[in-house]
């Protein structure tokens, strides 16, 4: 995905700092949310689904409590968090219910993206609210994370998100131009970078430390998420949120801040993953139809071609998928465990409900979530 091509995005991720959501700390920028819903809402009318990721909940609780700076108590950042959760969500309600969007907040930890159930839950959740029209509005939950589970900042959240549903393009809006060769606050030569591969070697020297009192990101933590992102084959776009109409001017093919472009292919990076690992937790058997439909059309795995299901595995892990002579011809992310595998096998897909009483997906494994076997 280009700049050149931005216009054929299906699903973005827009990420918004800290500075830009709270006026630098100052509460709520009810005008700038305003700016933000009224091009997402312009970037929806042309087919494009926009998930938001926002900052400013720590920010916003900080100025409702009264205090004068951030504090370092991991409790009084957990008791802001909670305090300004409550103002942003009402913001962001309010500026879409002008354009008849609704919203939904979601918050996330790092243990909800690194557990593959709670993974796979979340994926689910964020994919449905976008079928429906929803925008969904994430933070991380910062009012119960800890120091073992802290993401860090949202550009990382952000990055996470973009891998998490297979988002075309992660835009990052700042309260920098973009990135420069080297730090223009200390550099006046400091070059402009336009566009750059997110694998470039020099690319985190080319970055420096956190430049707001506000938030926790640099520019340094906005080109780890660019690298990020660029796994799952997305690319990344660093700009200012000041830029007058920058989300529809950025869908129009307009070149505004830095373009980080990806070199990995989409299921070229996911093929890798699931291939890599040595492990399985379990393994499901098929039938002669099933296995030629998986192995030869790459299609997904369905509970009506199944016909045995070996070892004992949870919802999210990774499976693999045997033909009826024993020999492995892919692997997977299995939608279901193994006790339910075992009650859906030869089940068409119309009678999962019926089977157990509801339905995660379809199918038993996504075409998307699964590799073949060379």
């Amino acid at each position: 995905m280009t700049v050149q091509n931005l216009s054929q995005a299906k699903l973005i991720v827009v990420k918004v700092g800290s500075s830009l959501v709270t006026a630098e700390g100052k509460g709520i920028d009810q005008i700038a949310l305003n700016r933000w819903a009224t091009q997402i809402a312009e970037l929806k009318a042309k087919g494009t689904d926009v998930i938001f990721v926002s900052s400013g909940a720590i920010a916003e609780g900080i100025k409702r409590l009264g205090w004068a700076k951030r504090p370092t108590a991991l409790n009084e950042l957990q008791a802001a968090a909670a305090v300004g959760q409550m103002g942003i969500a009402q913001a962001y309600e309010y500026a879409f219910a002008y354009h008849g969007i609704q919203t939904a907040q979601v918050l996330l930890t790092h243990e909800d993206l690194s557990n593959r159930t709670r993974y796979l839950n979340a994926r689910s959740t964020l994919l449905t609210l976008v079928e429906k029209g929803i925008v969904p509005i994430i933070n991380e939950n910062d009012t119960v994370t800890t120091d073992e589970i802290k993401l860090g900042d949202n550009d990382t959240l952000g990055a996470l998100v973009t891998n998490l549903v297979d988002a075309d393009a992660l835009m990052i809006l700042t309260d920098q131009s973009g990135l420069y060769d080297s730090d223009p606050r200390k550099n006046p030569q400091a070059k402009f970078i336009h566009q750059i591969e997110a694998d470039h070697p020099e690319l985190e020297s080319m970055a420096g430390g956190a430049g707001s009192s506000v938030g926790t990101g640099g520019m340094y933590t906005k080109v780890t998420a660019a690298k990020r992102a660029a796994l799952s084959g997305a690319s990344t776009v660093i700009a200012s949120g000041r830029e007058p109409n920058v989300l529809v001017r950025l869908q129009q093919g307009e070149s505004i801040g830095t373009l980080f472009t990806s070199t990995h292919s989409r299921v070229a990076a996911r093929k890798q993953w699931l291939l890599g690992h040595v492990q399985i937790a379990g393994k499901v058997v098929v039938d002669e139809g099933a296995a030629r439909a998986v192995a030869q059309k790459h299609a997904s795995l369905l509970p009506v071609g199944c016909i045995a299901v070996e070892g004992h595995f949870h919802r999210g892990e990774l499976v693999a998928v045997l033909d009826s002579d024993g020999k492995e011809i892919a692997r997977g992310l299995s939608n279901y465990s193994s006790e339910e595998t075992a009650k859906l096998l030869r089940t068409d897909s119309e009678h999962i409900v019926a089977k157990l009483g509801y339905a995660h997906e379809e199918e038993l494994i996504h075409r998307d979530n699964m590799a073949l076997h060379w």
